[in-house]
């Protein structure tokens, strides 16, 4: 049995950082180097993860980065259970029960709108990226979302961490109208965040501070996307 299969049916995730080391660890600046090492040309398709807690501007930022790339869009909240839903609504913690269906939905749903289901078909042209949300909290489910890379190898997944502190995201939340996730929750995801490593970093996360203006998060988000967009030609 695969690991893919594994954590599929199992949903028992790897636990040891090296069982997720698919990248080089120089980052994706080394990417061009290497192309150009072996003489390949090859481009990539790209599935650029939009992560944080509830308030750091996720849908926002993410429809904006779609937009600007002519690429796909997904909101990963659409893809969430209604029970799930119920329970964030009522202040109930999700559980790591409650993600690992959520999370492999998702990936399968970003996969797809890179791959058609008909290749054949004039209709279903794969796309060369697309942008998901998904806060993606902690390491392993982020793991979750990486085996697609693994499924494929021309499929590079990149997780864009929005970072901001506590009291700007219970501002945000506290201001919006008839959202099902309320400050309790947001307190919650908080403290089960699993910021990403310095090993993830060098790897395949790219950290933005959402403290500032939306203009420049937008601007800041977009101008280091097409950095590694850049250095994958």
């Amino acid at each position: 049995m695969t690991m893919v299969t594994a954590l599929n049916r199992n949903h028992n995730l790897p636990t040891s950082p090296s069982a997720m080391d698919y990248a080089p660890t120089a980052g994706p600046g080394s990417l061009k180097q290497i192309h150009q090492a072996l003489g390949s040309h090859h481009h990539h398709r790209h599935m650029w993860i939009i992560t944080g807690p509830a308030g750091c501007g996720k849908s926002t930022v993410a429809a904006f980065l779609a937009k600007e790339l002519s690429i796909p869009y997904i909101e990963g909240d659409d893809y969430h259970t209604e029970s799930n839903k119920t329970k964030m609504a009522s202040g109930t913690p999700l559980t790591d029960a409650d993600r690992w269906d959520w999370l492999i939905a998702l990936r399968t749903a970003a996969t797809s709108r890179l791959s058609p289901t008909n290749p054949s078909s004039t209709k279903t042209l794969p796309h060369d990226g697309v942008v998901v949300t998904c806060s993606a909290l902690k390491r392993k489910y982020r793991d979750v979302i990486r085996i697609a890379a693994y499924d494929d190898h021309d499929v590079m997944v990149h997780f864009i961490f929005l970072r901001a502190g506590a009291d700007v995201l219970l501002q945000r939340v506290g201001g919006r109208k008839g959202h099902y996730m309320k400050s309790a929750m947001v307190r919650s995801q908080i403290e089960v965040l699993e910021e990403p490593s310095r090993g993830e970093c060098q790897r395949d996360v790219l950290e933005v501070d959402v403290g500032g203006s939306l203009t420049g998060v937008q601007r800041e988000v977009v101008r280091t996307v097409r950095k590694v967009l850049a250095d994958d030609q």
